[in-house]
């Protein structure tokens, strides 16, 4: 029994953790215009970032089709896998769940595949790919392990700092964070991944409470584990995973930059925190 780890690019696991952890990444599709790009692939996330200063078109975003999911357990198969364990962006937030269901219909007699909703995004889901592969490399079954993500996407957060919502508004994935509109005037949204939705958590009436806020919302959950900074080209990140350190005292934290897939509805500089409560 072995069991491989396949998720969209849509969780922003860098690529030595990609390498690290042997984790197959099904890209999305980013289009600017009438240029349509794949994510990871034709497009690094910082040519994303340079793209998005310099064209005048608004990204937009496509979910991979079921042929694309077809592919990666396809790969599977011929690496000499016989179960896969494959999770998506949250289902409400991207069409990838549905189409790695369908994908997963077609190989009812080859593979075992468990399709996961992580009801999250960005590194809040790439963390959960992560520790699949730990699990899968210790043995663990895919049954195994899909109970095991289950169990802790409920304890995993996600807030992130935004500098404005205009993308969440033009990209169409503002959910309840529409709340915040008409009232903001000078003010940073601070927004709450919940429930596989963005809602809106509170307003800051500067960058600086912006982050600081973040900081203090990781304290007041207490003990916790899996805590990393998503960040969409911020260039205080140093500066901001330095007081989160000395605030947490956890000096292990990974930092992941927001890519292409969540950075079109986040926006430049957005500043992000996920982590998992241990009850």
């Amino acid at each position: 029994m072995s069991v491989k780890v396949v998720v969209d690019s849509g969780g922003d696991i860098p690529q030595d953790l990609v390498l690290e952890y042997g984790l197959e990444i099904v890209p999305l599709k980013i289009r600017f215009g009438e240029r349509e790009y794949v994510d990871t692939r034709d497009l690094t996330t910082d040519q994303f970032w340079q793209l998005c200063e310099t064209s005048k078109e608004f990204p937009q975003t496509a979910a991979p089709s079921s042929g694309d999911f077809e592919a990666a357990f396809g790969n599977a198969r011929d690496e000499g896998f016989d179960q896969v364990v494959c999770i998506t962006l949250s289902s409400d937030l991207s069409a990838t769940f549905q189409a790695a269901i369908l994908a997963a219909k077609t190989f009812e007699n080859d593979l075992k595949i468990e399709v996961i909703d992580s009801r999250l995004a960005t590194f809040a889901m790439g963390n959960l790919a992560i520790a699949s592969s730990i699990e899968a490399r210790k043995g663990a079954s895919a049954a195994d392990i899909a109970s095991l993500v289950y169990g802790r996407i409920p304890y995993v957060h996600a807030f992130g700092a935004l500098d404005t919502l205009d993308n969440l508004r033009k990209g169409g994935r503002i959910g309840k964070a529409a709340a915040l509109f008409g009232s903001l005037l000078s003010f940073k949204p601070i927004i709450d991944v919940r429930n596989g939705i963005i809602e809106a958590d509170s307003k800051q009436r500067t960058r600086g409470k912006a982050l600081s806020y973040l900081i203090e919302k990781v304290v007041g959950y207490g003990a916790i584990t899996d805590l990393a900074i998503i960040h969409a080209n911020a260039p205080d990140v140093d500066e901001f995973a330095e007081k989160l350190k000395a605030a947490t005292g956890i000096h292990d934290l990974k930092i992941a930059k927001i890519g292409a897939v969540i950075g079109t509805h986040a926006g430049p500089r957005t500043m992000g925190i996920t982590f998992r409560t241990l009850s």
